[in-house]
């Protein structure tokens, strides 16, 4: 049995694709099948249903899934300690949401290159909580993410609280006329969102379900000023963290709905595999880079800056 064979399974599992996993691990599809197959001859055990399309792992290939993801994180953790004193070298796998990644990506790109010459860094943007799972997946080292408040981390992950926010609900001032109101008293406006799979959309769309209430999408579309301006034309009504309401543009024509029963908090972390080892001092100045552009930006109160309030949570494997 092979390393190679398992890292070909698990990456098939992930992406639910051969020709996927076959561009994500720079080979054939061929080749991926290949190995794919010998750990089933090894092992003596058909993992995937082939009578599926794209082929999907059967139950003996979800166990035996979870046990390579053990065996991926052991391996990992064995090359991380022996490389622990090294200097940084070797590729850097990043994930930003798209909010923060309009703040600081071409920063963090240009400070990593000239700090850290002897690593490779590239960034992937997405929703926050797939961006987690890539991370306890061992598809990214680390990634700055927003999630809903008290949302446990993945597994295998540890991770560093740098700001806290509030989603807030908006709408075009002029529509703003009550000092209170209440989620029905919006919820048939049409809503400007993100597209599904978006975390702030999933929440509140389970909000309005269990109030029984329409969830009527009127935009789909991403790039949080394009949904505050539409917002502000009167295309319905939007949901955003209020630092990115703060920071905008259309701050002016755009304000908060003051809503009584309805009022998410979101926490934006640093989330990173539990054994860093040589990446951890350019993990470091990459949330250095997160942080203080939430700060000349203005986004949010950032929470344990001086030290005396981090936060930091971890789960064991």
């Amino acid at each position: 049995m092979k390393l190679d064979d398992i890292n070909a399974f698990v990456a098939v599992v992930n992406a639910q694709s051969v020709s996927q996993a076959a561009r994500d691990m720079q080979l054939t599809q061929p080749a991926i099948t290949r190995r794919v197959q010998n750990l089933e001859e090894a092992l003596g055990l058909e993992l995937l249903d082939r009578n599926t399309k794209p082929p999907k792992p059967n139950a003996s290939g979800l166990r035996v899934y979870a046990q390579c993801q053990a065996v991926l994180h052991e391996v990992a953790r064995l090359v991380e300690m022996s490389s622990a004193d090294r200097a940084p070298s070797g590729p850097l796998r990043l994930g930003l949401t798209q909010a923060i990644a309009d703040i600081v990506l071409r920063d963090v790109v240009e400070d990593l290159r000239t700090s850290f010459p002897e690593v490779s860094t590239s960034v992937s943007t997405g929703w926050g909580g797939q961006l987690a799972e890539r991370v306890n997946q061992g598809e990214l080292d680390a990634a700055a993410v927003w999630l809903a408040s008290r949302t446990p981390l993945p597994k295998n992950t540890q991770g560093e609280l740098i700001a806290r926010d509030s989603l807030v609900v908006v709408a075009a001032r002029t529509q703003v006329t009550k000092r209170t109101y209440r989620l029905q008293d919006w919820s048939d406006r049409g809503w400007v969102l993100n597209p599904d799979g978006c975390g702030f959309r999933a929440g509140l769309k389970r909000a309005l379900d269990d109030r029984r209430l329409p969830f009527l999408v009127q935009m789909d579309t991403s790039g949080r000023e394009l949904q505050l301006e539409m917002v502000a034309r009167g295309h319905g009504v939007g949901l955003v963290p209020q630092s990115l309401l703060d920071a905008s543009a259309h701050r002016a024509s755009v304000a908060a709905v003051p809503l009584s029963d309805f009022k998410p908090e979101i926490d934006l972390w640093l989330v990173q595999s539990r054994v860093p080892g040589t990446l951890q001092a350019p993990i470091k100045r990459f949330e250095d880079h997160v942080r203080s552009g939430l700060a000349a930006n203005a986004l949010g109160k950032v929470e344990g800056h001086d030290g005396s309030q981090a936060a930091s949570r971890s789960r064991a494997a």
